[in-house]
């Protein structure tokens, strides 16, 4: 098979906001033909904390204690996933490709098999005995060592994800809304328990030049790329400027979900006669979270959140939509979800599951 040649951009050490979003500007720029695949590598310069696009931000961070930390709270525009507390002691890559390229599989969780192969070869490389485990990430005797996510938009798909040089388990703990103190001191050692680092496998940091060289090494042999040093475009920058940072810089992207969620949340249960507010969860392969309104027997409005990931990621919003004014009974939900998902990738649940947890709201 031919060497595809794409571009690779190192960031380096880099704004936080660049470091997290970028990608997503080359992303449009490619789906609209102005750019050719691309690998980033880039580190931010300050600590942030990162949300997924599903995710309700009140109900997953402590956006107080973030403000008075000085952590900006940034939402993933095309990715699902969990909120993290991110900083300069991980190494981010991102893969922005043309979804007509000969290296791109058809499905994501092909994507993140084939290309999380490279994120293995970098750990196995340092001495550090990490393998792939399914969905998306990177384990060492059962510890998370590397999250990463997916993603797509028009034209191109998205592939994100760290090497994890050292990990602040307490502030990942502080950052995140948990019921109690005594809660998040067992969160802390859980997390000590099950994520690791490079530092915690080998006593030390490695030198990032180094990573970084394994991660370029890594692509080059093992998915048969050649790696062209470039810079961002004037296009791909003007993208960036005009489209991308502003959304993400607004209260309306950050707090997406808000207006809804507190709605629901400021009434729950029982509110009248036939009219009353629940909420539901499963915890499959990723966790899906549902509050919804009913108005006797059909819903009245609904929020769906996770950390799973759906492609396109909007499909969700659909979804929403479409389910209101939705009989709560099996048959009538799984026809309008199957309806709506029939040409859309969900990650990490099943229509079975979505369909089951819409179902527990029924009294």
């Amino acid at each position: 098979m031919n060497m595809e040649r794409w571009r690779f951009i190192d960031l380096g050490v880099c704004d936080s906001y660049m470091a997290q979003t970028f990608y997503e500007a080359i992303a449009l720029a490619i789906s609209r033909g102005l750019s050719r695949n691309t690998i980033i590598f880039a580190i931010p310069d300050k600590p942030y904390v990162c949300i997924g696009y599903h995710q309700i931000l009140e109900a997953c961070v402590d956006v107080d204690f973030c403000k008075k930390m000085n952590l900006p709270i940034i939402r993933r525009m095309f990715v699902g996933g969990g909120a993290v507390y991110l900083d300069s002691d991980q190494i981010f890559y991102q893969i922005i490709a043309d979804k007509q390229s000969k290296i791109i599989p058809a499905t994501v969780p092909e994507l993140f098999k084939k290309f999380l192969q490279v994120t293995v070869y970098v750990y196995n490389s340092l001495g550090i005995p990490a393998k792939y485990k399914p969905i998306n990430d990177v384990v060492v005797d059962g510890r998370k060592i590397s999250g990463n996510g997916a993603g797509s938009i028009g034209n191109a798909v998205i592939l994100v994800g760290n090497i994890i040089n050292d990990f602040n388990h307490e502030m990942m703990a502080r950052i995140l809304k948990v019921p109690s103190e005594k809660f998040r001191d067992k969160l802390i050692k859980t997390l000590k328990a099950y994520v690791s680092s490079i530092k915690n496998e080998l006593g030390y940091k490695e030198n990032i030049d180094k990573i970084k060289a394994l991660l370029k090494e890594g692509y080059e042999k093992l998915l048969n790329i050649k790696l062209e040093d470039d810079t961002p475009s004037k296009e791909e920058m003007k993208i960036w400027e005009k489209e991308i940072l502003p959304v993400h810089k607004s209260k309306e992207w950050i707090f997406r979900k808000s207006k809804k969620y507190k709605k629901l949340t400021s009434t729950r249960v029982k509110i009248a006669h036939e009219i009353y507010v629940a909420e539901a969860r499963t915890k499959a392969e990723k966790l899906i979270e549902v509050i919804a309104e009913i108005h006797g027997n059909k819903i009245a409005d609904i929020i769906i959140s996770g950390d799973f990931f759906a492609i396109p990621p909007e499909i969700i919003t659909q979804l929403e939509h479409a389910l209101i004014g939705t009989k709560l009974e099996e048959e009538s939900i799984r026809k309008t979800v199957s309806s709506v998902l029939k040409n859309a990738e969900i990650i990490g649940v099943s229509i079975d599951d979505i369909v089951s947890t819409i179902m527990k709201l029924k009294k």
